[in-house]
């Protein structure tokens, strides 16, 4: 019994590990077929043998550790930079798999404790609390929505062209059902019970029309072409800036250099997520010596910044997305609301701070959580714009991000050095193309050792700065649609997928009762 039990226990953490290859960089989305599919046929013949719900908790738990230990490992690289951190570098490649895998286990403890009799059924409600389950997994705590297996299509824009309407999740849970569809072939109990299967490839087949259609539309829109640019910096500024007492200076000149400003040219410069960590809002008009020639009164920069506040005597610093005018005077700033857990806050910091232990990207104190993320509206001589600022992983989250699509672009500052040469920093990436889709909105996103592009409403690429390398890219010109009815609506289509889930479950059960 023993034997047998880990056998399949690497088995299973294997067939998570091959599903990784589905997602970004990769995109091997077939695969998901083979290893969903199995992963269903294994919890069906398990119930079939017994009904211990422990056991099905652990078969989960396997297969999402074996799925996140191989997708997120590069999590631990961030921890390499400070050696106070080095320690933990262990624990994070296991802990946070780990915890991420309960997730799953709960996807098969559920599933075990219902315990569907009926094939399509059972198909229909392991979907159905697969998706729900990776939904809750993006809300609970602070949320941690990374790779769902909805990613693995993000090469195939004509598919994605739906989460315009069901947004990521709704699309997710599809793709749950999909993966896992042929396995209805193998357990059918009649020829009937293929029609479900033939739907949802029939589905993936009407999705790719949908988004070719959405696409062709798009395209045959007329741009509008501003007079004025947004020029979006890709940088490549080492993180030894954190560490090695780095002068800001040649920091400051090298975005300058990269930036390439023209005084005759209306232009905002959108600068990376904590480029210049030693300075603050405040202390940035100290280097105004250095912007005074290159900048004119026809120039705005947006800047990630570090900024502070005093209350009865108390400091707060907040991670900055901040917006000044040439003379480096602040006109705007928003406050990132979503903070990364030991990278921007330390939990327990009390406790944890007498044992050496700090918050990764600063010297002193955690960040303290923005209150609200409000659109920011520039409205100046040379340019009228409104904008949703997003800071670095704050974009990974569907459905939460606006109540309010009354704006023109969101724009993403980022910091992707944490991580190193690893498939990281593209897969954060991917996300501005799942955001742009399902707002309808153009995207742009600046990042420092990380991937700097300008992305269309129906997620095309349009420029680039890759990773690895430094320039700019300028943005003066943009087609408008139609605000999507995922931007409308969000996550409330999800709940709708859900009740027609429950309805097809029920249908189902009534028809084979029959």
């Amino acid at each position: 019994m023993n034997k047998k039990f880990y056998i399949e226990s690497i088995f299973l953490i294997i067939l998570g590990m091959v599903t990784s290859l589905s997602l970004p960089p990769f995109n091997y989305f077939i695969i998901n077929f083979l290893t969903f599919t199995l992963f269903f046929l294994f919890l069906i013949k398990k119930l079939n043998q017994y009904n211990n719900k422990k056991f099905f908790f652990i078969y989960g738990w396997f297969f999402g550790f074996g799925y996140f230990v191989t997708n997120l490992y590069w999590i631990s690289i961030s921890l390499t930079f400070d050696k106070n951190f080095k320690f933990l570098i262990p624990l994070a490649f296991i802990l946070i798999p780990a915890f991420l895998a309960i997730f799953y286990g709960l996807v098969s403890y559920i599933f075990s404790t219902i315990n569907p009799k009926k094939i399509v059924s059972s198909f229909l409600i392991f979907s159905l609390i697969f998706g729900v389950i990776e939904f809750i997994r993006g809300m609970i705590l602070t949320g941690f929505p990374w790779n769902l297996i909805a990613y693995s299509f993000s090469n195939q824009l004509e598919v994605l062209g739906i989460i315009s309407i069901i947004g990521t999740y709704g699309f997710n849970l599809f793709c749950i059902s999909l993966f896992t569809s042929p396995a209805i072939i193998i357990l059918r109990e009649t020829k009937k019970d293929i029609a479900i299967c033939i739907f949802f490839l029939f589905s993936i087949i009407f999705f790719y029309f949908y988004g070719l259609n959405y696409k062709e539309k798009f395209n045959k829109l007329e741009k509008n072409n501003y007079d004025y640019k947004i020029r979006v910096i890709g940088s490549k500024v080492s993180l030894d800036r954190f560490y090695k007492n780095v002068d800001p200076v040649s920091v400051i000149q090298d975005l300058i250099k990269i930036s390439n400003p023209n005084p005759q040219k209306k232009t905002i410069f959108l600068w990376p997520e904590g480029i210049l960590p030693d300075i603050s809002n405040e202390e940035l008009i100290k280097y105004r010596s250095l912007f005074h020639e290159k900048f004119s009164n026809k120039h705005i920069l947006i800047i990630g910044l570090n900024s502070q506040s005093e209350n009865n005597g108390l400091k707060k610093y907040y991670n900055s997305f901040s917006i000044f005018d040439n003379q480096l005077n602040l006109i705007e700033s928003y406050n990132k609301i979503n903070l990364v857990p030991f990278g921007e806050f330390l939990p327990f910091e009390n406790i944890l701070k007498r044992f050496g232990i700090r918050s990764l990207t600063n010297n002193y104190q955690s960040f303290s959580s923005g209150y609200k993320r409000d659109i920011i509206e520039i409205n100046t001589q040379n340019f009228l714009l409104k904008i949703l600022p997003l800071i670095c992983y704050e974009i990974i989250y569907s459905g939460k991000l606006f109540d309010n699509s009354d704006f023109d672009l969101i724009i993403n500052i980022s910091e992707d050095g944490w991580f190193g040469e690893s498939i990281g920093p593209k897969q954060h990436f991917v996300h501005s193309i799942y955001r742009a889709i399902e707002s309808g909105k153009y995207v742009l996103r600046s990042a420092n050792n990380g991937i700097a592009a300008i992305v269309s409403p129906i997620g095309n690429v349009e420029k680039i700065v890759n990773f690895g390398q430094s320039g700019y890219i300028d943005f003066d010109s943009s087609k408008i649609i139609q605000p999507t009815i995922f931007s409308k609506y969000g996550n409330k289509i999800f709940g709708l997928l859900i009740l027609l889930y429950i309805f097809l479950i029920f249908s189902f059960n009534k028809i084979k009762n029959e």
